[in-house]
């Protein structure tokens, strides 16, 4: 359950207790704070976690379920914060969300993370070679998950729009052979991209109050945050606009390509539809000049006559060529 637990203090990291029970006592004591981090724990497993931290039991039934969306709650002992990050299999052309709950208090930061999608060994190496940073406290830990999650984000958006630009080119491509899995792939590419927009377009709000840029400005400080590390929450959200921007163009994009795309289906089987009826034209005209020869009246016009068969064979033959060259010119054919 416990992936890693370790105490800080002036950005240096000690390791923690071997009683869990001790650890926040220590850092207390210490003048640091201490970071737990926990992989899918149950609730049993998180019981001594709610109780040694004084989690609300709200933010600890959504660290349990999963499946939240992200957000900032302020609780009286706490901030709860959820971060969504995601990974971009280009091979299966699927994105897939973990999730990342981050308890922050005075003296102590306990990271929840479910999925693959949400490692937080690398977080939490590259803030311990920045000492300065990790001094700041459980801020530095929210700012480093958060910097690391909208990072990833923009690295899946730029693969999202090269494999969207390749599908393009096949769509719009003259010699298409997948037209019938094209518009299942396109689909396929839509969903995917609202898979993204859900990881990402909530994080906007709780950014925006952690860099200060909310609804209320630079008024609402929001507790249990260094109000020093506005400026590097406001970066991070600069870098989250940028991808929601790409994400509305990624949308707009792949759903004016599958507009294209069956617009294109509809011209070729109106180009086959005409094909069909220019044949069928055709066929109708010696079927209808046969049939009047063949209902076997005595008094038919030319009826004895040694050229009928031949003359007629040539007019069938004639007319054909007429109805070809018409068809032909109005690029029926």
């Amino acid at each position: 359950m416990i992936v890693d637990c370790a105490i800080y203090r002036d950005g240096r990291r000690r390791e923690g207790p071997e009683d869990f029970s001790d650890a926040l006592g220590e850092a207390r004591a210490a003048g640091g704070f201490v970071w737990v981090g926990l992989h899918e724990p149950t609730a049993k497993e998180f019981d001594l976690v709610t109780q040694e931290f004084a989690l609300h039991p709200l933010a600890v039934e959504d660290a349990l379920k999963a499946h939240q969306r992200p957000k900032l709650e302020v609780y009286e002992d706490s901030l709860f914060m959820v971060v969504k990050p995601v990974v971009y299999d280009a091979a299966g052309d699927t994105v897939s969300s973990g999730e990342v709950m981050v308890f922050l208090g005075d003296a102590f930061v306990v990271t929840v993370r479910h999925g693959e999608g949400a490692p937080l060994t690398a977080v939490r190496d590259r803030l311990e070679k920045e000492p300065e940073l990790l001094g700041k406290g459980p801020t530095a830990v929210l700012y480093g998950i958060a910097d690391a999650a909208v990072d990833h984000y923009l690295d899946v958006a730029t693969e999202l729009q090269t494999d969207l630009e390749g599908l393009e080119a096949e769509v719009f491509s003259p010699d298409d052979g997948g037209s019938r899995h094209t518009a299942s792939r396109i689909y396929n590419f839509k969903r995917q991209v609202l898979e993204f927009r859900r990881a990402v377009g909530p994080l906007g709000p709780p950014l925006s109050r952690l860099a200060g840029t909310g609804p209320f400005g630079g008024s609402a400080r929001v507790p249990f945050v260094d109000d020093t590390a506005r400026p590097f929450f406001r970066d991070v959200h600069d870098h989250l606009t940028r991808v929601n921007e790409s994400v509305e163009g990624l949308d707009r994009l792949v759903s004016d390509i599958l507009s294209a795309h069956l617009a294109q289906m509809s011209v070729r089987q109106n180009d086959d539809m005409r094909k069909i009826s220019a044949w069928a034209a055709m066929a109708a005209i010696p079927t209808m000049i046969a049939g009047i020869y063949g209902m076997n009246f005595e008094h038919m016009p030319e009826l004895r006559w040694v050229w009928s068969y031949p003359l007629l064979i040539v007019v069938m033959a004639v007319l054909e060529v007429l109805v070809y060259r018409l068809f032909k010119r109005r690029g029926w054919l």
